[in-house]
């Protein structure tokens, strides 16, 4: 089964690691196993600790619990939306 990413969700303050700039972020709809020690009330209410541990696991490109934590409120709001 290929996995179905999200349109790409564009980033008012780009993540800079290094040599590589991302500006677009696509989440594709988590599975079972990567919702694991997760309430699904705390992913539904957009809970910033829920979405520093899920979107490491469904990112594209694959982002760091360090980049959710250092993104600006309105990019993770914008890429918690999609999940």
């Amino acid at each position: 089964m290929t996995p179905t990413f999200s349109p790409a969700v564009p980033l008012d303050q780009p993540i800079v690691r290094g040599e590589q700039t991302i500006t677009q972020i696509n989440v594709r709809k988590p599975g079972a196993g990567e919702l694991r020690g997760l309430k699904l009330t705390d992913v539904l209410q957009l809970d910033v600790t829920a979405l520093a541990t899920l979107l490491p696991r469904i990112s594209s490109p694959t982002l760091t619990t360090a980049d959710v934590n250092a993104m600006d409120p309105a990019d993770l709001l914008a890429v918690g939306q999609e999940v």
